[in-house]
């Protein structure tokens, strides 16, 4: 007698499946599995070293301050004046974009890693006990009322810190000779320390009022009337796997085996298209389930057997694109220095090149203006190559190379078909992380925004969808999970708003990663959010997606029309005979 079937898996499958364990289970997994000397390294590596730089810096400026003081001494001050303004603007034109790009991307990862989990977690809890206390008060106020509280706590408790380590406001620079090294390291940490806490009793109160400030989103209302002119397929966390019978990492068997749902889904979007053309088939990140390569060449296969919608998918990165350490262990740590983060990055900029590289344009960091095809652009300067030798061979020096490629590529733009037509930013807003627990969090850098609102004012009667995975706000319902909340936000999402809303009335912002739909306003930006067609249902379930409308209105800007809702059917249970 067969008393199980392979096709259904068991409980290994289920390693890593939110579904069947809790955030508590996860954790304490964790500290049995996680190797403590590569824990101790990484911790040096990303919270010590940075530390010890930001300490250090005092000591630093007071070094440039007796130097220039010694040099206005001896060779008079107009002359140690340009000295140093040459000195300044050399590094500035040499160095200056770079060290930008570096504290930026620090700065968010500072409050990804301390001021964002610990606000989510304080406003969450203090949100819960307001509800317990007072069940009838209305969420948006609640949800303020939470953060501000929250926000408050954290910078009392980084002002007890600060003065432990200060005292306030004092930095300590006396010391600063070669005889004096570890007086010199043993300040270098305490002003660290300090300035971290300085930093969360300002950083804190600033992210609750910015939070408040934002509003609450609402849901979207009635569509707007009129004809359409454009319709747009849009689909998110797919999660490709690479077998047949294969599982997904959050869902275990509490999901679809293999990618049959994925194909019926791509079937129905090529009925749709023969009844009425579809214009863009837009996937908004987690197209793989971890980033391998079996799984990129299953998609690249699924999209290949439906040949007239090939030239209209458009992807993006999502987190289990990038970030997936280990899709059968959450407790696996990568070293910032390894070579996984780059491998997955450049499969997935590989992949991307295959299917609409001649179709999507990168835009010049540097000048600001939209430059050449993706194509053209990784065979400029030999990029493609260098990337295909990282990608054979490895190495420390062509990881980071590689690194900076991928922050380059992005946004990347396509272009709108006629001057007052439909163009797609896409964007990659994810966080680089080294552990499979935290892989979720999403960063928009500055200068990738930057460049694309540059790139929409070269189209100024055109109208964009703006694509991205992570979510920029929270959606005004309860029902998200305080480890959905911590393990997922975009860390700058109301920074990103507030710069999104200066466009709000010729752009829609499309996301997923939460596998949910939602369809709403804040401060005037429409933002629509992609259920997952394939994920959070059994094979013999249904699921869903939306095919929007939308059309230009009287004023320039971009109408979002009734959608219709596209239910993808499950399939009965596999019969496996006697």
């Amino acid at each position: 007698m067969s008393f199980a079937d392979p096709r259904d898996g068991d409980l290994e499958d289920d390693a890593s499946s939110t579904s069947r364990h809790s955030l508590f289970r996860h954790a304490s997994s964790m500290l049995l599995e996680i190797s403590l000397p590569k824990l101790a390294l990484a911790a040096v590596m990303l919270l010590v070293v940075p530390a010890l730089l930001l300490g250090a810096a005092p000591k630093a400026v007071l070094w440039l301050t007796e130097a220039a003081w010694h040099g206005v001494a001896r060779f008079g001050l107009i002359a140690a004046l340009i000295g140093f303004a040459v000195i300044a603007g050399f590094a500035a034109w040499r160095w200056g974009r770079v060290l930008f790009r570096v504290v930026e991307r620090n700065f968010w990862a500072l409050n990804a890693g301390l001021v964002q989990p610990l606000y989510t977690a304080l406003r969450e809890a203090t949100r819960l006990a307001l509800e317990t206390v007072a069940p009838g008060r209305p969420l948006a106020a609640t949800r303020r009322d939470a953060g501000l509280v929250a926000g408050a706590l954290i910078a009392v408790m980084g002002a007890l810190v600060a003065w432990w380590a200060g005292p306030l406001p004092t930095l300590r620079v006396t010391a600063f000779g070669a005889g004096d090294l570890v007086g010199i390291a043993l300040d270098a940490i305490r002003n660290g320390i300090w300035v971290i806490a300085v930093y969360l009793m300002i950083g804190a109160p600033a992210w609750s009022m910015a939070e408040a400030l934002a509003g609450t989103p609402e849901d979207i209302g009635p569509p707007d009337a009129g004809e359409p002119r454009w319709h747009v397929a849009h689909l998110s966390d797919i999660h490709i796997v690479g077998d047949e019978f294969g599982f997904r990492l959050e869902c275990g068997r509490d999901g679809p085996r293999g990618n049959a749902r994925l194909d019926r889904v791509l079937d129905l979007l090529e009925a749709e298209d023969a009844r009425q053309r579809i214009d863009v088939v837009l996937i908004t990140g987690d197209i793989t389930d971890a980033a391998r390569n079996a799984e990129f060449i299953a998609f690249e296969d699924a999209i290949a057997r439906h040949p007239s919608l090939r030239d209209r998918v458009l992807v993006i990165p999502g987190n289990h694109d990038v970030n997936i350490v280990d899709r059968a262990n959450p407790s696996r740590l990568e070293l910032p220095i390894a070579p996984g983060g780059p491998l997955r990055r450049l499969r997935f900029l590989s992949s991307m090149a295959r299917l609409q590289g001649r179709r999507v344009r990168v835009v010049d960091h540097d000048t600001q203006r939209v430059g050449p095809t993706l194509d053209a652009w990784l065979t400029q300067d030999g990029r493609g190559a260098t990337l295909a030798r990282f990608m054979d061979d490895g190495g420390l020096r062509a990881g980071l190379a590689a690194r900076a490629t991928w922050n380059e590529a992005f946004p990347l733009i396509a272009p709108p078909p006629t001057p007052d037509g439909l163009g797609v930013v896409l964007l990659d807003s994810n966080a680089e992380t080294h552990f499979s627990f935290t892989n979720a969090l999403g960063i928009l850098g500055m200068s990738q925004l930057r460049a694309a609102e540059a790139a929409m004012t070269e189209w100024p009667q055109a109208r964009w969808l703006v694509a991205m995975h992570h979510h920029l706000v929270e959606y005004p319902r309860p029902g998200a999970s305080l480890a959905d909340r911590l393990g997922t936000a975009l860390v700058n999402g109301h920074w990103v708003l507030r710069r999104l809303r200066r466009h709000a009335r010729r752009i829609v912002v499309m996301h997923g990663h939460r596998h949910l739909d939602w369809m709403g306003r804040s401060g005037g930006l429409r933002i629509v959010s992609a259920p997952s067609p394939v994920m959070g249902a059994l094979d013999s379930e249904a699921r869903y997606f939306w095919l929007h409308a939308l059309a230009p209105d009287g004023d320039g800007g971009l109408a979002l029309l009734a959608p219709r809702r596209i239910e993808v059917p499950g399939e009965g249970p596999i019969d496996v005979g006697a």
